[in-house]
């Protein structure tokens, strides 16, 4: 018999969590080989993550009107848009690289930006399909198929690349069929219509939501967890290649990022739980502050390796705390603005490091820039401190 405390998830978060997969393998393609791709097709070696940037610039337009469309049209039907939406931005990359034509290929991948943009809110629809109590380990089940996605995407791109005469032409075919798949899992996903109450009922402005302390810690700590991740990131298959390591060497290290950004998702929401957001949210700055120094101080492949793997350790603990705590500032009339205002925060933020990874890589080197992001890491412990000495009471939170 489940205990109250543990509920089943339901079969739809499940579900999710593979879709979750899908839709991150394809990112670790695109993280993979955009920046090399940009860096032979661009003009000049300033543009060279241009590709990069207009996918998350994608994902940053997206971001309101996905939440806004959901609302309306209801959770499936949009993660179905979202998926058309990518498998558009696939075909047009494809049409860009057998043509050599890097303006195009930025326009493809802002279409497919937008298409992970509805993607994002996979953690949003886990959460309402869960049982109230199994909020955060709905969250940490979803972001867990980036475990899978950790092994499948670098396979897949480093199988794909050769496929046709075009480098890296069949990694977005490849990706083409991950839409497709997630097309058809999304064909058997059920999930929970949603609730009157969070169409109609008291609705408090957005000025009031966002002035609350505990969602300004979740919007900051997601900003500069994600912010900070995705500009070394970004800028670490230029950093490898500059250095010259070659693309196994890069797809490798991609690979271990990406899997101590998911796998600790299975045990993040108990620990979050245990510890708190807070505690969580602490320590996962703190992990991003360790990346920073170890890339700044250690040299070589391994430095690369022991960098890359704090920051997605450091990432899952800024990110997936945060998330659970946006659930918990805002009433059911108020859902839809209040995702969409927390999302159109953070992925600006990851659109702007994306477009300037590239330039600062090459400006100021690999080793600095990482110096750079020392203080940007510590920028929710410092939130952290001063609330603690201006709000004598714990914040209250709207539950809906």
């Amino acid at each position: 018999m489940t205990s109250a405390k543990s509920p089943f998830l339901p079969l739809s978060v499940t579900l999710l969590s593979l879709c979750q997969a899908l839709l991150v393998s394809g990112n670790i393609l695109l993280i993979s080989v955009s920046p090399l791709l940009g860096e032979r097709l661009a003009p000049n070696a300033w543009l060279s993550t241009l590709p990069v940037a207009t996918q998350w610039l994608g994902l940053m337009l997206a971001t309101i009107p996905a939440s806004l469309i959901m609302a309306r049209l209801g959770r499936r039907r949009g993660f179905v848009l979202g998926n058309l939406v990518g498998l558009a931005g696939t075909a047009l990359a494809v049409l860009a690289l057998a043509g050599g034509r890097f303006w195009l290929f930025a326009l493809a991948t802002t279409a497919i930006g937008v298409g992970i943009g509805f993607g994002q809110l996979y953690r949003f629809a886990a959460v309402e399909a869960a049982p109230a109590a199994a909020k955060d380990r709905a969250i940490g089940l979803v972001m867990g198929g980036g475990v899978l996605a950790a092994f499948f995407g670098p396979w897949l791109a480093r199988h794909s690349q050769d496929i046709a005469t075009t480098p890296f032409l069949g990694s977005f075919i490849g990706l083409g069929a991950l839409y497709l798949i997630a097309l058809a899992v999304l064909s058997v996903t059920r999930l929970p219509a949603d609730p009157v109450d969070t169409q109609a009922g008291d609705a408090r402005p957005l000025a009031a939501i966002v002035a609350q302390p505990n969602f300004i810690l979740a919007v900051l700590a997601a900003m500069v967890g994600f912010g900070v991740m995705n500009l070394a990131m970004t800028a670490t298959p230029l950093a490898m290649a500059h250095a010259g390591h070659g693309f196994n060497h890069v797809s490798m290290t991609i690979q271990w990022h990406v899997l101590a950004m998911f796998a600790p998702s299975f045990v993040t929401g108990r620990l979050t739980a245990w510890l708190g957001a807070q505690r969580m949210i602490a320590i996962g700055c703190v992990l991003l502050i360790a990346s920073a120094l170890t890339a700044r101080w250690i040299p070589g492949l391994t430095g690369f390796n022991i960098a890359l793997v704090l920051l997605g350790v450091g990432w899952n603990f800024t990110f997936l705390p945060a998330t659970g705590l946006v659930t918990e500032c805002y009433r059911p009339a108020e859902k839809a603005k209040t995702q969409a205002t927390n999302e159109f925060l953070v992925f600006s933020v990851v659109a702007l490091t994306a477009l300037v990874a590239g330039p600062l890589v090459n400006l100021v080197g690999w080793a600095n820039l990482n110096a750079w992001l020392v203080p940007f890491s510590a920028l929710p412990l410092v939130w952290l401190a001063t609330r603690s000495l201006v709000f004598r009471r714990a914040d209250p939170q709207i539950r809906g």
